[in-house]
């Protein structure tokens, strides 16, 4: 069962997370056991010196998404650990973070998440493991 009524009061919940919502990140989809978010590349904010996405960025995406997630799942969850693999560079303006519960434990849960750009370009794949405090 979701902890969350709505998406809507999800995004009530998280709207105090100032770092994901400087950068730029929305909550898109959620329900029981996935959220989809996203975040606008734009030149100058969130990308290097040669112009990709800045590798924190994509971690902040991905760790605001697993955060969604992990305490629709159960709330309070918090992070124990978070595993990155960076696989290409995005192509498109736009990066979208897609979790799925892999494992969702007595005390942890195991979410994959996977970064496109819009076009579909892989650029990275995490697995977040939390904590249910």
């Amino acid at each position: 069962m979701a902890e969350f009524k709505s998406i809507e009061q999800a995004r009530d919940f998280f709207k105090e997370d100032s770092f994901a919502m400087n950068a730029g990140i929305s909550l898109d989809e959620l329900d029981e056991d996935r959220s989809i978010c996203s975040m606008d590349i734009v030149k100058g904010k969130n990308t290097n010196a040669l112009g990709s996405v800045m590798g924190g960025a994509i971690f902040t995406l991905a760790d605001f998404a697993f955060a969604c997630a992990s305490n629709n799942l159960h709330n309070p969850t918090v992070s124990l650990s978070m595993s990155c693999n960076f696989i290409g560079r995005a192509k498109g303006k736009k990066l979208i973070a897609a979790t799925k519960c892999v494992k969702n434990g007595r005390t942890t849960c195991v979410f994959d998440i996977d970064v496109e750009d819009e076009l579909g370009t892989k650029v990275a794949k995490f697995i977040g493991t939390g904590y249910k405090s």
